[in-house]
Parts: structure tokens; C-alpha cells; sequence
């Protein structure tokens, strides 16, 4: 009778045993699953970081600016968004195409892991718990966000994927943001002719854009027919209300061209901006002579120690 009772208190002992090692070892085993889906998650955001960046590069590479391709390309990862005027820029050019379709691709693959690791990392779990993901969640993302708006690492990562692109890939266009200086002071924009407006019914010649330091690229005119593009357009062209004027020059003179009016105020302005124009022209002269006379004393200096070098060698032979 006492064997037995002893008996049935130990197996009661071991079945309690057995309930709390089996629950430690599931609870053990959760844990480790939900901490390999919150760095799946990060790691899936980082992926998604990198990947981004290669597109914006990729674009930028094709003639887009940095603002405009770095947008397209997260509307193209993400599948939202993607409807903007550019997007025309973009779906009419072969390259730009094969671009934003892997984006789209891999943009649909890559939200669709995050979600399925977000869900892991919370599901079946105890408040406890989803406080503590919660927290270590934040922090790589937070983390990541850092990273991400790093100037330095932005420098490096753009440099090590534009010299892979270039090497790896067909991309051979070159970064017009660099060649037309558009980080300079100079810019490329669409100027839109209102009617009343000082650019109304002049021509090109009569204008003098020229002086300001402004070059008309094309012009889009709306006809019956459709809208049609004049490139190159010669000094004769005359400017009717509702032209669309593809300029490069000055920011600043291109931004209030738009808003010059017709009449003496609009002539003053043109007069002003080539006056300042001409100032500019000027000081850049004036810095470039002053460049080129540090570079003729610095080449006669080097002459100068390589002359006398060379004649202490031969002293000393």
C-alpha cells in the first residue's frame, strides 16, 4: 500500500516533470522562432534599402535627377504611387523599362516576406513577449532609418554601385546631373508660356534669353493635329500662349521667368538679370584667370625644384 502510494506520488513528480520541460522547450522553441523572424524582417528591410538605392542610381545613370529617380523607384518597389508625370519619362524609355519592372518584381516578392515575418514575430505569443519584439523590432528599424540617412554611407554605397553598374551592366548613359551641372547653380526646366506674360508673342530672337544665360532647348505646342515638339528652335520662333518652353540656365533667373509680366516692369526685370548675368560672367572670368595663374606658378616651381634636382645629381655623379 505505501509502495504504492510512493509509487504514484513519483509518477504524479515526473508527470509535472515532464509538462514543465515539455512547455520550457515550447516556450524556448517559440522564442528562437520569433527572433529568426524579426531578423528576417530586418533583414528583408535592409534588402529593400540597398535595393532601392541600386534603382535610384540606375535611373539617375539613364539622365533622370536624383529626386525624380529616387521617387520612382520606391513607387516602383512598393507598387504605389506610380502615376505621377514623370512615370511618362520613364515607361517611354527602353532602359528605364527594364529598371522599374525587376523593382515591381522584387519590390512584390519583398513586401510579401515582410508581412509574413511580421506575423511570425507576433502570433501566438504572450503580452510579455510582444512588448519585448516590439522593442527589439523598433530598434533594428531604428537603426536601419540611421543608417539609411547617412551621408558618408549613402557616398560610399552610391560609388560601389555606380562603378558595379557600370561594370556588370549595359548602362552606359552618361549622369547628366554632373555634365549639365545641374548641382551647380544650373538647371533644366519646363517653362510654361501664359498669356499676358512677358515671353507672349516675341520670338526667340526678339527675347534674348541669351543674355541672361538662359538656352531654349525645345518647345512643346499643342496644334490641331496634337501636341508636337519643336527641337532646337531658331531665333525666329515665335512664342504663343500655351507653349511649353524646355530651358537650361540659372535657377534662379528660370524660376521667375514664368511670373515676368508683359509691358515696361518685364523689360526692366530682363534688363536686371542680364546685368547680373554679366557680373557673374565676370567673376567666373576672373576666378578662372586667377586659377590659371596659380597653375602656370605652381608648373614653374615644379620646373624650378626639377631643374635644380637635377643639377645636384649631377654634382654629386
Amino acid at each position: 500500500m505505501v509502495s504504492h502510494l510512493l509509487h504514484s506520488i513519483a509518477q504524479d513528480a515526473l508527470n509535472r516533470c515532464y509538462i514543465r520541460v515539455e512547455y520550457y522547450v515550447d516556450n524556448q522553441g517559440k522564442q528562437e522562432m520569433t527572433f529568426v523572424a524579426i531578423v528576417s524582417l530586418l533583414i528583408i528591410v535592409l534588402f529593400s534599402i540597398i535595393v532601392i538605392r541600386i534603382g535610384t542610381i540606375a535611373l539617375v545613370m539613364t539622365g533622370l535627377s536624383r529626386e525624380v529617380a529616387y521617387f520612382q523607384a520606391l513607387s516602383a518597389f512598393t507598387g504605389v504611387g506610380f502615376t505621377t508625370s514623370e512615370a511618362e519619362y520613364v515607361v517611354s524609355h527602353p532602359v528605364r523599362r527594364k529598371i522599374i519592372k525587376t523593382l515591381m518584381l522584387m519590390g512584390s516578392v519583398g513586401i510579401t516576406s515582410a508581412i509574413a515575418s511580421l506575423v511570425l514575430a507576433f502570433v501566438g505569443t504572450t503580452t510579455e513577449q510582444v512588448l519585448r519584439n516590439g522593442l527589439w523590432l523598433g530598434s533594428g528599424l531604428l537603426s536601419l532609418y540611421f543608417l539609411s540617412r547617412s551621408q558618408v554611407l549613402d557616398k560610399l554605397l552610391g560609388f560601389l554601385m555606380e562603378k558595379m553598374l557600370k561594370r556588370y551592366t549595359s548602362l552606359r548613359l552618361l549622369d547628366y546631373e554632373h555634365v549639365l551641372g545641374l548641382s551647380k547653380g544650373y538647371t533644366i526646366t519646363v517653362v510654361r508660356v501664359r498669356r499676358g506674360s512677358w515671353l507672349e508673342g516675341r520670338t526667340l530672337g526678339e527675347l534674348k534669353l541669351q543674355d541672361e544665360g538662359v538656352i531654349v532647348l525645345g518647345i512643346y505646342r499643342r496644334t490641331r493635329s496634337g501636341e508636337i515638339y519643336i527641337g532646337a528652335p531658331r531665333e525666329d520662333t515665335k512664342l504663343v500662349a500655351g507653349d511649353r518652353i524646355i530651358c537650361y540656365g540659372p535657377e534662379e533667373v528660370l524660376s521667375r521667368l514664368p511670373e515676368r509680366l508683359k509691358g515696361p516692369r518685364g523689360d526692366m526685370e530682363h534688363v536686371a538679370a542680364v546685368a547680373k548675368h554679366k557680373v557673374l560672367e565676370l567673376v567666373e572670368e576672373e576666378e578662372a584667370r586667377k586659377a590659371e595663374e596659380e597653375a602656370i606658378e605652381i608648373a614653374k616651381e615644379l620646373e624650378k625644384e626639377l631643374s635644380m634636382r637635377e643639377t645636384r645629381e649631377k654634382a654629386e655623379t
